[in-house]
């Protein structure tokens, strides 16, 4: 793959940024009802993107992955389909932990996938909700990184 390069992004780039989420989502999150996925990315658009720091990260120029980050967790990583698997995701960890001291995450239980890839980065689970941010029956795992 190309030379990925790691930059702040903004409101400018929230189109670009939803659209990769929305791909990222409808590969990833199939327990995801599409009332689900028109209500999060409402949300996401209109509340959660002003509420983290967001990294974006661009291969040729195209924005194929971003973080947002709070504190010393990472809010949110999406990557897009195409790009999965080609070490874009392990490169915004390792950005957010070297930039902004990350060591915490919280990801949906039922991505099996994204459950995985934290596992292997050396994230743990150290706790459980039965909701979602949203109040929704969509468990999230708590998890950090091992010390």
């Amino acid at each position: 793959m190309k030379e990925a390069i790691i930059e702040a992004a903004g409101k400018n780039d929230y189109v670009k940024l939803i659209a990769v989420w929305e791909s990222s989502v409808r590969a990833t999150h199939h327990f995801l009802a599409e009332k689900d996925i028109v209500g999060y990315r409402w949300l996401i658009l209109n509340e959660y993107f002003d509420q983290v720091k967001l990294y974006k990260i661009k291969v040729e120029g195209e924005i194929m992955g971003f973080t947002g980050i709070n504190g010393k967790s990472i809010q949110m990583l999406f990557i897009h389909p195409d790009a999965r698997g080609k070490g874009l995701g392990k490169r915004l960890i390792d950005f957010a932990k070297q930039e902004h001291d990350v060591n915490m995450v919280d990801v949906n239980e039922q991505n099996k996938q994204a459950l995985g890839f934290y596992q292997k980065l050396g994230f743990v689970t150290i706790e459980r909700s039965e909701v979602d941010g949203a109040g929704k029956p969509f468990p999230v795992l708590s998890m950090a990184l091992k010390a």
